[in-house]
């Protein structure tokens, strides 16, 4: 959901941003999105069904100029990913900043929802961010 709200955001705005995510686990490696997260990011206009999942890798520190997580849990396996590398751990940051997404995939469609409102409006200041030149 966070991919399709950011590449939303930045298309909207007429940046030339590459976007792309990961799961920090292989478990549903070429997967589309969950059908209920599909059918909230289509309520709001946006397809993420063409998504597939994959697990983040060491070449998206080469690939990528931030790493956006959506949770602690994520912050220390990226960060376990990243090694000792500080160019790279500096580019990891939490998508909400100072707060977890939660995930909602054992919940109800309403968990959904909330993500949608959570990472929306994250992405659009990332995203007003980098208009103003910060990057991160």
């Amino acid at each position: 959901m966070a991919e399709g709200v950011l590449r939303h955001h930045i298309q909207t705005n007429g940046l030339r941003i590459k976007v792309d995510s990961a799961g920090t686990n292989g478990y549903h490696n070429g997967e589309a999105p969950d059908r209920r997260a599909q059918q909230e990011m289509r309520r709001h206009g946006i397809d993420i069904s063409k998504q597939v999942s994959r697990q983040i890798a060491r070449k998206d520190f080469d690939d990528f100029d931030l790493i956006l997580v959506m949770d602690e849990s994520n912050l220390q396996d990226v960060t376990a990913l990243a090694g000792d590398r500080e160019d790279w751990v500096d580019k990891i940051h939490l998508f909400l900043e100072e707060d977890n997404v939660p995930d909602p995939y054992y919940g109800g469609a309403d968990g959904f929802a909330h993500v949608y409102e959570l990472v929306d409006e994250a992405a659009a200041d990332w995203v007003r961010r980098w208009k103003s030149g910060v990057l991160a």
